[in-house]
């Protein structure tokens, strides 16, 4: 078996990429679990080091790297480009997050009474399995956020190559084990595994402690199922993506709806529709002819674009007739190129009494595509924002701070979404100390973990509390002298450094 390389642009065959023999498979497996103990005691500012290896050797490599991501995915250099120094920075920033140290939780009661003394930490899992997005070779595949967090955690990490694009998955594997053993890590601390079988035995490996996840909800589903099917079970954190709605109040309506239908058009077409964050519903009051706005400015901009897949086009045309069948109706549509995995970009109107809790309409259209529906007054609206799906991100498109609609529909939509942008929309992901990317289910497997941002690291860690432990036996970042030099709480007041 064997993962074959695609061009999207042609559909011609780039390479191809063995599968990793399962026995192989337990190898890797078995050498994460080996250093898991010495990657766990390493001072962070010693894993800063392994971080800023790797982050160096991908823009060292870049227009190689770039050159084989654009082959494979179509998504041109600019956008790549910006993808490689985006990554790198990505790896020194959960690096630095694990530096300054407060996602350890480190808390310390000295002994108080009858009191025994208790010191609390949060101590990394162990070897984590990794599988990628195809949407996001560099920031969301092998060395991305997931890898990048676990790693600054003190977790050894084996990733699961992309069928979508192995053969940068392959040379991203070798380039960052090259780049770790040249800055001293110990060997086993990043694996890759290749092929669907190696994927599911890794989930099944005794060793493995957590699963992180990005990509389709089927998929999502599956490791998650198979997690739980273990003799012990693990956490599996699934960013699976769901419909991001759009909510246009009265006001912003009549002051700006071209500008407005631009926006969400650049936003749902951005990438070929192939964002997690892409807004996939936009809600305007009735009357507005919103759906016409939205057809006018994707005939203007006249986007043009190659899924990922062979799969992923497929399922976009696919999923335009399913919406259609559930009571949508085409407004614009504009064809895509005419050679390779071509996807048109699709806007269409639904009434808004089709918006019904289990309808194909409330569910993600990976894609260009998007549904426009007009609510009648507040009722309506919030009665439909109250059957959608959990999601990742939800807007509100205002007319100004002072518009009085804007309180009552971000409160509506914190229920429904992790991110809840006002003004802007909602594609792009800042990797950043406040960032939150998860949201309720189903658009993720645990609605209080983020897979981007500071609090990625906590994923990967446990709570364990020491008692009565001599301070010489304690784990570093709660012995008397901070050698870590991490903040901390001691009895009761927070300390730092």
């Amino acid at each position: 078996m064997t993962d074959v390389s695609y061009d999207p642009r042609t559909g011609r065959v780039n390479g191809e990429v063995e599968a990793t023999p399962l026995d192989q498979v337990d190898a890797i497996v078995a050498a994460a679990a080996a250093c898991a103990i010495e990657v766990a005691a390493t001072p962070p500012a010693e894993r800063v080091r392994w971080s800023a290896a790797i982050a160096d050797a991908l823009e060292a490599a870049r227009d190689e790297l770039v050159d084989l991501a654009d082959a494979e995915t179509a998504l041109g250099r600019p956008r790549l480009e910006g993808e490689v120094a985006r990554t790198a920075g990505q790896l020194r920033f959960y690096a630095d997050v694990a530096v300054e140290g407060s996602y350890l939780g480190a808390t310390i009661d000295h002994a108080a009474g009858a009191n025994p003394p208790l010191a609390r930490v949060n101590v990394p899992l162990g070897p984590v399995a990794v599988f990628g997005a195809s949407n996001f070779p560099f920031a969301f595949s092998v060395l991305g956020n997931d890898t990048a967090s676990a790693l600054a955690a003190g977790c050894p990490v084996v990733v699961k190559g992309h069928p979508a694009h192995p053969l940068l998955s392959q040379r991203l594997g070798a380039l960052a084990t090259e780049a770790l053993r040249d800055a001293g890590a110990p060997d086993g601390v990043l694996g890759i595994v290749h092929g669907f079988d190696a994927g599911v035995h890794l989930v099944a490996a005794p060793q493995i402690a957590a699963v992180a996840f990005t990509g389709s909800q089927r998929a999502g589903m599956a490791l998650r199922e198979a997690a739980q099917q273990r003799d012990v079970p693990i956490p599996v954190f699934a960013e699976m993506g769901t419909v991001n709605p759009v909510v246009v109040t009265p006001a912003a309506a009549e002051a700006r709806l071209g500008e407005i239908a631009s926006g969400f058009v650049g936003s749902f077409t951005l990438g070929t529709g192939q964002f997690c964050t892409k807004p996939g519903l936009l809600l305007a009051p009735r009357g507005s002819r919103a759906a016409e706005a939205v057809a006018s400015a994707l005939r203007e901009t006249a986007p043009r674009g190659w899924a990922l897949t062979q799969g992923i086009a497929d399922a976009a045309r696919t999923g335009v007739g399913e919406l259609v069948d559930a009571g949508a109706e085409v407004v614009a549509e504009i064809a895509g190129p005419d050679d390779g995995w071509s996807v048109s970009s699709t806007v269409l109107s639904v009434p808004l009494d089709a918006l019904q809790p289990g309808s194909r309409l409330l569910e993600e259209c990976f894609g260009p595509v998007a549904l426009v529906a007009e609510y009648d007054d507040e009722t309506a609206l919030t009665r439909t924002v109250g059957a959608l799906q959990g999601t990742l991100a939800a807007t509100v498109v205002a007319d100004g701070d002072s518009d009085p609609d804007l309180p009552g529909v971000l409160a509506e939509l914190t229920s429904k979404a992790g991110r809840v942008t006002v003004g802007d929309f909602p594609t792009g992901v800042a990797y950043t100390w406040a960032q939150h990317h998860g949201g309720p289910w189903p658009a993720t497997s645990d609605p209080t973990a983020t897979s981007v941002g500071a609090g990625a690291l906590s994923r990967f860690t446990r709570p364990v509390t020491y008692q009565s432990v001599p301070d010489a036996a304690l784990p570093a970042p709660l012995r008397e002298s901070n050698p870590w030099g991490i903040p901390r709480r001691v009895d009761g007041r927070l300390m730092t450094p």
